[in-house]
């Protein structure tokens, strides 16, 4: 693999500078040689003049987070990344490659969960370039590159977890979004490693069930929601007819035998656990 290795440009100011210098003076002597009509002085100056206007597309400007990948007659010879003017081999070719973080949104990809559920997901990647030579070389292009591979990435995860998980130590895609997303940072850089890029982030930016069976999932999430509440208030109620009970019996306030106790059992139960008011029924005669 070609790995990125710094270019030792020339200053491009004092580059620029002499080139001037030079110019001007080859410019004036090719006048006074017309003038003249020396035809060698003409010649001398004319061959200088265009040896200087080929030393000038030596000088290439490096701005702010950015980067020229130098290459003569096809081979690689490094990069500059310092800010500035600079001056190379004219011969040299000088390939600016952007080092500012971009980001990259997915489409909506439509995937089918672990459960087999389809779903459409998309993903946020922000991202940079921190080899050059990986970037331009190693790929045929590095941003397209990015693209595809966030994608199939994203689309293996997806199918790795379910959307809703009933488990709170299973994750899922829409309850464990921190988690899922380090996993699909992790993911994505390790296909994006031979590019010379950096996944500084990558997060879903879209998550829902498929349009076909969306109605279908939601009264299922509003079955589990209502059979859950029921189980805590199950529980609930169970707990405080136990308090009831053993508040009675500390308290000495009241004897009850067994029927009794289950008597009251149901009672506190039905009132505890009813989804309406209940109603009262006025027992006239005795328990038995």
């Amino acid at each position: 693999m070609i790995r990125e290795v710094e270019y030792r440009a020339l200053p491009g100011v004092p580059m620029l500078l002499a080139l001037m210098i030079l110019t001007g003076f080859l410019g004036y002597g090719l006048v006074v040689s017309i003038a003249d009509e020396a035809v060698p002085a003409i010649i001398g100056c004319s061959l200088g003049l265009i040896i200087v206007f080929v030393l000038w597309t030596g000088l290439f400007p490096v701005s702010p987070n950015e980067a020229r990948v130098v290459q003569l007659f096809g081979r690689y010879k490094g990069t500059v990344r310092q800010p500035g003017l600079w001056w190379a081999n004219p011969f040299t070719s000088r390939t600016k490659v952007s080092t500012r973080v971009r980001n990259f949104e997915t489409d909506k990809l439509k995937v089918n969960d672990k459960d087999s559920n389809p779903i459409e997901i998309g993903a946020v990647v922000v991202w940079r370039v921190v080899d050059t030579a990986e970037a331009l070389f190693e790929v045929d292009n590095y941003a397209e590159y990015v693209e595809v591979q966030s994608e199939a990435a994203l689309r293996a995860l997806a199918t790795q977890y379910p959307y809703d998980a009933h488990d709170e130590k299973r994750l899922s895609l829409a309850a464990n979004a921190a988690e899922i997303s380090e996993q699909l940072k992790t993911a994505v850089q390790e296909r994006l490693n031979k590019a010379g890029v950096e996944v500084m982030e990558a997060r879903i930016s879209h998550l829902a069930y498929a349009p076909e069976i969306a109605s279908a999932m939601l009264q299922r999430q509003q079955a589990n929601a209502i059979i859950a509440a029921r189980q805590m208030i199950v529980e609930g109620a169970v707990g405080m007819v136990e308090m009831a009970l053993d508040s009675l019996k500390e308290r000495h306030i009241i004897e009850l035998d067994d029927e009794r106790k289950a008597q009251m059992v149901s009672n506190l139960l039905v009132v505890l656990c009813a989804d309406r008011n209940p109603q009262p029924v006025v027992n006239t005669g005795s328990l038995y």
